[in-house]
């Protein structure tokens, strides 16, 4: 008898993103053979007494099987709602629905568990917040239960995406004997950065107060530091006007016993990099990892998501068998987590079963290019990589070629606070349209000459593709700068500034200076016809909803400035300011991936 080769594998279809080059043993993948059952509130002992509830899903009638640990600080219970995948647009989203599929991976004999940490849900102890140490020493505990239980077979892998992606890292840092691999699907490298997108604040981590259901929290400022120093750093943060003047901040920075938005006042509480970000960012812990990482992303228009798995890769202390994909962008997200099920499924099927699956064989980097199709690379950023400058110029325009004259006048845009204005004023530039084509594929810096009026403040850039019709698309292209930052030239690379973050150094009203600002990397093609525009500015609010209350401070996305400054923007030959974009001349054809055709196949 035959099958298509899909339905053989239990598939629905072959995934774009195998190829035939490398993908095999494809007989022995895991396939869709046992039913699921869930296993309700197990109680497991941590090593200092705690006690945590757990939901574990088995394959009935299985042998002891390989173990995935999905850890969120979520809630367990929501993860095995049935209703489908739902999409961002739905009424019924839920960003925290991000354990993965675990019928998926349960019919395919793996065992899933899915606990609330310390202080969530139903578990005893204290959420002092995301990553926090104490939870990480919690995940080895958990794994080595896992490992001891008779339903698993002593291995044990980590799975999930965001949350559940970022802490593993962390976890692995700690070197559970039998944690066996990760595949963080979406990650962190440095999480002051992801909250302070190159020092610049943001309201992106209030989300964990809704998203978190503590039964018991508490700041771990207060582990830190104890009360009566929280007390005094809570009055000083309120003396910033920035924070002062936003009654969703004073709300929790007057609260006592401070155990109202316990995470966000601990976010609000370190504005400058330090001992509290670092205990939470993978990029001080990699030469702890010993186990395989595969690190995956998304291409995202906004946050900084795309450049830590590039710079993890890059990381020579990450000495252990790993890999990189990006495979898919947010415009298909849907939750519960399904974009990935194959390709996890190869990873996992390798080693944790002891499958070749031809994973380890493929090149470092695979990667979709916007635009086109999925291909491999060797390194980041590509060798083949052109690095050109895109100058700005007079009347809004972008160029190849830089001004030739000085001493011009420069552009200019006024930030009006939000609280005497709803004006969200800004400068774009735009380029002619493209006679041809061009590929950028990598990461990429703007240096941009400027003065402000005043000692501080933010620089929003976003990048987009302009379509003939006029029509704007985002590029995964946000970057932000505090000017007060400064840069930390030593460490920085092309395409990769770096700024030393644990500073704030008043800058010189009227003073020009050079800023360096990453913009996160990315992969497209720009077809014909179409513009590359960049815009400069110093909030930017979230359109949805502006016209309702409900979740304002949400909406508010970049932490506005109250003090109403004056942007001036140079661009001529004593001022060269340039976008620096890594444009592809070619590519070698074996690098492009080769699809796996779904071809009738014989089976017994």
């Amino acid at each position: 008898m035959s099958k298509l080769l899909s339905e053989y594998l239990g598939l629905d279809v072959l995934p774009h993103y195998w190829d035939k080059r490398y993908t095999k043993n494809l007989d022995k993948l895991s396939k869709p053979i046992y039913k699921v059952q869930k296993i309700e509130d197990v109680w497991l002992t941590l090593r200092d007494g705690t006690r945590l509830c757990t939901d574990i899903y088995v394959p009935v009638g299985a042998k002891a099987c390989p173990a995935l640990l999905a850890w969120s600080a979520y809630g367990k219970t929501i993860q095995g709602i049935k209703r489908g995948a739902i999409p961002p647009e739905s009424l019924l989203f839920d960003h925290s629905l991000e354990a993965g599929d675990i019928d998926y991976f349960v019919s395919r004999g793996y065992v899933y568990v899915i606990p609330d940490p310390r202080g969530i849900g139903k578990s005893e102890g204290v959420f002092y917040g995301v990553y926090n140490p104490q939870e990480q020493e919690d995940i080895y505990d958990v794994i080595e239960w896992i490992a001891a239980q008779s339903w698993c077979d002593s291995n044990v892998g980590m799975i999930g995406y965001s949350y559940f992606g970022i802490i593993q890292i962390l976890a692995a840092a700690k070197q559970p004997p039998h944690l066996k691999c990760i595949m963080p699907c979406s990650f962190v490298d440095d999480y002051y950065q992801h909250g302070y997108y190159g020092g610049v604040g943001s309201t992106y981590m209030s989300i964990y107060w809704e998203l978190c259901p503590s039964n018991k929290p508490m700041p771990w400022s207060i582990k830190m530091y104890g009360e009566e120093k929280v007390r005094q750093m809570m009055t000083e943060r309120l003396k910033d006007p920035d924070i002062a003047v936003n009654s969703y901040f004073t709300k929790i920075l007057t609260t006592w016993p401070p155990t109202y938005h316990t995470f966000f006042l601990d976010y609000l509480l370190h504005p400058l990099d330090g001992e509290y970000w670092r205990q939470r960012s993978a990029n001080q812990i990699y030469e702890k990892v010993k186990v395989p990482v595969y690190l995956h992303c998304a291409w995202s228009p906004m946050g900084r998501w795309s450049a830590p798995i590039f710079s993890a890769m890059n990381d020579k202390r990450l000495n252990c068998p790993k890999r990189l994909g990006v495979l898919e962008g947010y415009d298909g997200l849907e939750l519960p987590y399904r974009a990935l099920n194959e390709e996890c499924l190869r990873w996992y099927d390798m080693w944790l079963k002891g499958i070749d699956t031809g994973i380890m064989d493929e090149p470092l980097y695979k990667i979709s290019i916007i635009n086109s199709s999925v291909r491999y690379e060797h390194e980041w950023p590509l060798a083949r990589t052109q690095w050109k400058k895109l100058y700005l110029r007079s009347f809004g325009r972008l160029r190849w070629d830089s001004e030739p004259d000085s001493n011009l006048p420069p552009d200019g845009f006024t930030h009006l606070p939000p609280s005497v204005s709803t004006e969200v004023n800004k400068l774009t530039y735009r380029t002619s349209p493209f006679p041809h084509q061009k590929e950028f594929t990598g990461p990429i810096e703007l240096h941009l000459f400027a003065s402000i009026d005043t000692t501080d403040a933010n620089f929003i850039v976003n990048l987009y593709d302009v379509l003939p019709d006029g029509s704007r698309m985002p590029l995964p292209r946000y970057g932000a700068l505090r000017a007060s930052h400064p840069l930390n030239v030593e460490k920085s690379t092309i395409g990769s500034p770096v700024h030393n973050n644990s500073v704030s150094i008043p800058v010189k009203p009227g003073e020009i200076n050079e800023y360096v600002i990453e913009i996160n990397p990315t992969a497209i093609v720009i077809p014909q016809g179409h513009m590359l525009e960049l815009e400069i500015t110093s909030m930017c609010p979230n359109e949805c909803h502006k016209e309702t209350w409900i979740g304002k401070v949400g909406n508010m996305n970049v932490i506005p400035s109250n003090a109403t400054t004056s942007y001036k923007i140079y661009r001529d030959s004593d001022h060269p300011s340039y976008i620096l974009l890594p444009e592809i001349p070619y590519t070698p054809s074996d690098l492009w991936l080769q699809p796996i055709e779904d071809t009738l196949v014989d089976y017994l």
